[in-house]
């Protein structure tokens, strides 16, 4: 293939250390190799920040060991090839595999052996959080080399850098410093994407200068975002802690990052349900109706009418009253159950639907509260050994308060109750 039609991307590509950009993990790995502290890694970063490039620095330092698989087009049996021939070899090979986390569980148990035993060293290069996507046994003999996104700063040293290519040189155009930043801000960190685009601009613009206001249009790209990797994780967290601390602000900042990005909207709202009850509760009880109102708004318009029915929620949960008596509650009630098992319900309060049931003293004793209010306050409600249990503690924050001084009021009328005499049935 002609040099010029490779895509610029790969026509620059770094092919030694001194070129690389950034990435001070990768750069301490490179030279590890260098220095014969050769380990097996794996290369985990966004879209554009490098993985790539650290593999062909390698592969040009080490051209006769290097093997390049992609696990998009390979599978085992071209990796059995590659591993079947070490032993052949008179140094350790180099196994790079672009995009790891695509071979399954079994594929990665097959490079397991290879690994463990020294046979290759193996280089994986994944966009997904090792964490989930590499099985633990090849994960825990791996160095997990972390490459973060390009700042803007960085990126437009790599396009400067590109403007050199013979290429685009030839085609006799010029672009103004401010159309270079503004591509390399628009590439939000993806070096590959900066560089797809100035090369697309200048190829096809009929202008000998290219200016800022020429890129109208051209510079929009949609936010990087995955909906079952750690991103979708990491800002619904965000998104939640920022709920939890009463930031709205910060709040209205990761669901737009969400929404922008094109995350459910449906999977959003369920986080919002569970920030209700967990992290607002008895607080404010209007929480969990808002977001249930925000559902059925999204059932009913659609997107994006719904969508300011999301934001207008985000602010109502941050800024409402927050309390975690109902997460205590329910943590106290779980461990109770896990504790005690299942001790019988108490007869006086079970149902008595027969006469059986009724000889046997089932419901025997019940005070319904309308009609006998003290009755039901000298009433045990909880199982024999669990008496006087208490699972649910209200705080001080917002409606809890009020619930608080109910719940002190019928305390305080229990303790009375017990020293009366019950009215007769």
């Amino acid at each position: 293939m002609r040099k010029s039609a490779q895509p610029l991307a790969f026509r620059i590509r770094p092919i030694s250390l001194e070129d690389l950009i950034g990435q001070t993990q990768a750069k301490k790995y490179i030279t590890d190799f260098q220095k014969g502290a050769a380990k097996s890694a794996i290369l985990w970063g966004p879209p554009g920040s490098g993985k790539t490039t650290v593999a062909t620095i390698i592969s040009n330092l080490f051209p006769e060991r290097f093997n390049s698989l992609s696990a998009v087009t390979s599978g085992l049996q071209e990796l059995r090839k590659v591993t079947g021939e070490a032993d052949n070899k008179a140094e350790t090979p180099i196994v790079f595999i672009d995009e790891i986390h695509r071979y399954n569980k079994a594929q990665q148990d097959a490079l397991l052996p290879h690994v463990e035993s020294g046979r290759i060293i193996f280089i994986g290069a994944t966009t997904e959080n090792p964490s989930f996507s590499i099985i633990s046994p090849l994960l825990s003999r791996a160095r997990v080399v972390v490459l973060k996104s390009l700042s803007a700063k960085e990126i437009l040293i790599i396009l400067e850098r590109a403007l050199d290519d013979d290429s685009l040189k030839n085609l006799g155009k010029e672009i103004e410093p401010e159309a270079l930043a503004s591509i390399a801000a628009a590439a939000d960190g993806d070096a590959r994407a900066a560089l797809n685009l100035l090369e697309f601009i200048i190829t096809r613009s009929e202008d000998a200068i290219i200016r800022k206001d020429d890129l109208a249009g051209l510079l929009e790209r949609p936010l990087y975002h995955d909906r079952m990797g750690e991103y979708h994780y990491d800002l619904i967290s965000a998104f939640h802690k920022c709920i939890r601390a009463c930031d709205v602000d910060a709040s209205v900042y990761w669901l737009a990052r969400m929404m922008e990005a094109g995350e459910d909207r449906l999977y959003i709202l369920r986080r919002m349900i569970r920030m209700a009850s967990e992290d607002i509760g008895m607080a404010d009880p209007n929480a969990l109706r808002m977001v249930m109102a925000a559902r059925e708004a999204l059932t009913s318009v659609g997107m994006p009418e719904a969508d300011i029915a999301l934001y207008q929620v985000a602010v109502y949960l941050a800024l409402a009253p927050k309390s975690n008596a109902l997460y205590i509650m329910e943590m106290k009630a779980k461990k109770l159950i896990a504790k005690t098992g299942t001790p019988p319900v108490p007869l006086a309060i079970r149902n008595a639907p027969t006469k059986l049931m009724q000889e046997l003293g089932y419901a025997k004793g019940y005070a319904y509260a309308p009609d006998d209010p003290l009755g039901a306050l000298q009433m045990e409600y909880m199982p024999e050994g669990l008496e006087g249990t208490k699972l649910y503690n209200p705080g001080n924050e917002g409606f809890e308060k009020r619930l608080k001084e109910i719940i002190d009021a019928r305390n305080k009328a229990k303790r009375a109750a017990s020293g009366q005499t019950r009215r007769p049935d």
